[in-house]
């Protein structure tokens, strides 16, 4: 059996012929594809902007800014999440407070939340990054009824979950990212994603005033738009007006986005079947807790608990599995650490990361392939 990741990108004759044809055109980067991808990703989350950038990273860190943190500030998010997540906060000179999970969804706990705001004063935090772990999306109605109380904005990171929803108190499906709860939204194009464009992030609003600013912040701050020169000399002008970066995607990954886009709900109903058959297929498993997921789960991960966590992996390895964990805690990184966070502080969470093991899951991923998976995992309680 050749190699099995835990995740992969799906490439077609299509996303092939879709870089070509851009690679034979008259532009490479900033180009109009740039704006097609937009338009495209924006209808399908159902919000009314959506800005292109590099990559993930770039767009939390656009998020934050755009959101004006400033340094000092308090932001709390979870600690079961890629470190980018709160690094963000970091780059702006932010603190990071964190927050323990809710041990069956494993999104961050919005009790634990509300009781850090309770215990200080109002105006101590300015924000909260809540984050869709695995493709389980956050209730953000409730989320954004507690950021209201405490005047806070709210980053969605939905990295893992275009495609995904949930069902708000009035029986709406609310998508992840529409931009209906939280201020601004961040999705990821790695190619581990549902949606891969090699490196590459999308973020998405409502807000026209923080739309316009993500525009200029992840090109120099440099805008040619002649409505907002506070000088024009000619054509050529431009001027900067904020301190920016060169967060930009090119042509080609847009390109390639827009074709892989054209069948995410295809790849979304694959990534249902590939987690319906593991839970099958565990059921009886004693040694094996297998996620529980709301109805609007986009499975960017199969995550399941196991007391054996390091000798099935290694096993797996040897099967040629290449099993992944999700994630160590941010807090006991050693440069959060070096910041004052200390380990032990939210049981909940290291409790998770001590047993959790994400197994294959992307819609490549062959019949042949996913039953070999299954029965080396089960090969392994059994021997």
């Amino acid at each position: 059996m050749k190699p099995i990741p835990y995740g992969r990108q799906h490439i077609t004759e299509e996303d092939i012929q879709a870089v070509v044809e851009t690679l034979r055109s008259d532009f490479l980067t900033q180009g109009p594809k740039i704006a097609e991808f937009e338009a495209a990703f924006a209808k399908y989350i159902g919000c009314k902007y959506a800005v292109a950038v590099s990559n993930g990273t770039a767009a939390l860190h656009l998020c934050a800014l755009a959101l004006n943190v400033q340094p000092g500030q308090k932001v709390i998010t979870t600690p079961i999440t890629f470190a980018a997540s709160a690094n963000c906060i970091r780059y702006c000179g932010g603190e990071v407070v964190f927050a323990d999970i809710d041990p069956v969804t494993f999104l961050l706990d919005i009790n634990k939340v509300r009781a850090l705001l309770e215990a200080s004063p109002k105006g101590t935090y300015k924000g909260i990054i809540p984050v869709d772990f695995a493709g389980a999306s956050v209730d953000l109605e409730a989320f954004r009824k507690l950021a209201d109380e405490y005047n806070l904005w709210i980053i969605e990171d939905a990295c893992h979950a275009p495609g995904g929803y949930f069902t708000d108190s009035e029986g709406v499906k609310q998508n992840c990212g529409n931009g209906k709860f939280a201020d601004v939204a961040i999705f990821s194009f790695h190619p581990v994603k549902h949606i891969a464009t090699g490196e590459g992030g999308m973020i998405t609003t409502n807000n026209k005033d923080v739309f316009e600013k993500l525009c200029l912040l992840r090109t120099h701050g440099i805008t040619k738009a002649p409505e907002l020169l506070k000088e024009n000399h000619g054509g050529w002008y431009y001027e900067m007006q904020e301190l920016g970066y060169n967060y930009r995607l090119c042509d080609m990954q847009a390109a390639l986005g827009i074709s892989q886009l054209k069948r995410a709900d295809e790849g979304l109903e694959k990534r249902k079947e590939i987690a319906k058959k593991y839970d099958t297929a565990f059921a009886h498993n004693k040694n094996i807790e297998t996620p529980k997921y709301n109805e609007g789960h986009a499975f960017h991960l199969y995550v399941i608990k196991i007391k054996e966590r390091l000798g099935l992996y290694n096993y797996l390895r040897t099967k040629n599995i290449f099993a992944q964990v999700h994630y160590i805690p941010v807090h006991t990184m050693p440069y959060y650490q070096k910041k004052g966070h200390k380990k032990e502080s939210f049981p909940f969470a290291e409790k998770y990361y001590e047993e959790c093991l994400s197994i294959p899951m992307y819609p490549g991923l062959t019949d042949e392939a996913h039953q070999y998976v299954i029965d080396s995992i089960n090969e392994f309680f059994t021997k």
